[in-house]
């Protein structure tokens, strides 16, 4: 008896093709896709289309489900935080093997069913990048202020100072005499030029 609802999203029926080696059934579909199936800065937002054209072939062991998933993606770059969007197409292939094997490593059909989503959601999350970008040179934002440097590329705070000066630094804002000196001679009067 089967646990799985052949009326949800990814279920497929494989009743006309199941224990016919040799036989085989394509489609082209569209499903929303589910929550989760995302990294974290990018993912398939859940609910956008996901387009999927898959071959189901009978086999000795079960039925070899290959074939491509188009998904829409959406997250943030990681450097400066601007949103991006984009469109994926990921690969798939699975062999759902028949109730009789024992091994737990690999999908089983249920009856004439199988879920395609465990297979899509691996697919998909292990194809979207870790580290997304806007544009592979990105040059983020400015440590100082925030400031997205692809806006400004002259963004520039002056000379920094070394923390450890600042307080010397201080002493002489404000300041163009140098020290030690009259401002027109440059050293102290004596005692007989006052």
């Amino acid at each position: 008896m089967s646990t799985l609802d052949s009326r949800a999203p990814f279920v497929l029926d494989t009743h006309e093709i199941a224990r016919r080696p040799g036989t085989q059934r394509e489609l082209e579909f569209t499903e929303k896709a589910p929550a989760g199936m995302r990294v974290d800065m990018l993912g398939v937002p859940e609910g956008s289309d996901v387009d999927l054209e898959l071959r189901l072939e009978s086999v000795m062991e079960g039925v070899l489900v290959t074939g491509t998933a188009s998904v829409h993606t959406s997250g943030e770059c990681v450097r400066c935080l601007k949103d991006i969007d984009g469109e994926m197409t990921v690969d798939l292939q699975e062999l759902y093997v028949y109730d009789g094997d024992e091994d737990d490593d690999t999908a089983r059909l249920e009856g004439d069913l199988f879920d395609l989503e465990p297979v899509l959601r691996d697919a998909v999350v292990l194809a979207l990048p870790h580290n997304p970008l806007c544009v592979p040179d990105c040059p983020g934002l400015c440590p100082e202020c925030g400031a997205r440097l692809a806006d400004d590329p002259e963004h520039t705070h002056g000379d920094a100072v070394d923390p450890r000066w600042s307080a010397l630094s201080q002493m002489f804002e404000g300041n163009d005499r140098p020290a030690g000196g009259s401002e027109e001679t440059g050293r102290e009067p004596g005692p007989d030029e006052e």
